[in-house]
């Protein structure tokens, strides 16, 4: 808003990149006119309907992977359910959400941003306390 580069800036890009690559909406979409933005549609639909707001070839994919799963048995990687799923994007979001703040000193730095992509990684991609791995979700 200052004209001014800075890392603060470039956080809130990342949050608003994340937002639109998971809700398949640009801000520009004519859906966001007034008040209404995609950070604050992201943030109102958080509680309950991240499905709802999720860009839907996100379920796809899992169903896909679900059904390929389940016709090729010799394969030992289960595929994430949906819940999995939803709870990973709900966390992706808030994410985006903290990044996209409307003040920069409301946002997270992006070294904690990066911590906590990667406790999500981790999480999702099973990697356990002691580096071992567990099922990984197959896309």
């Amino acid at each position: 808003m200052e004209n001014e580069v800075s890392t603060s800036g470039d956080v809130y890009s990342f949050g608003i990149l994340l937002l639109e690559m998971f809700t398949g909406k640009r801000p520009t979409d004519t859906l966001f006119n007034g008040d209404l933005t995609l950070h604050n549609f992201v943030e109102m639909a958080m509680v309950e309907q991240v499905a709802n707001i999720a860009d839907p070839t996100l379920f796809q994919q899992v169903v896909m992977g679900e059904t390929s799963s389940s016709i090729n048995s010799s394969r030992n990687q289960s595929p994430a359910g949906i819940q999995e799923v939803q709870e990973c994007l709900t966390s992706i979001l808030k994410v985006g959400i903290a990044c996209s703040k409307e003040l920069p000193r409301d946002r997270p730095d992006i070294k904690e941003v990066v911590a906590q992509l990667h406790v999500m990684k981790n999480t999702l991609f099973g990697v356990g306390a002691h580096g071992g791995r567990r099922a990984r979700i197959v896309a």
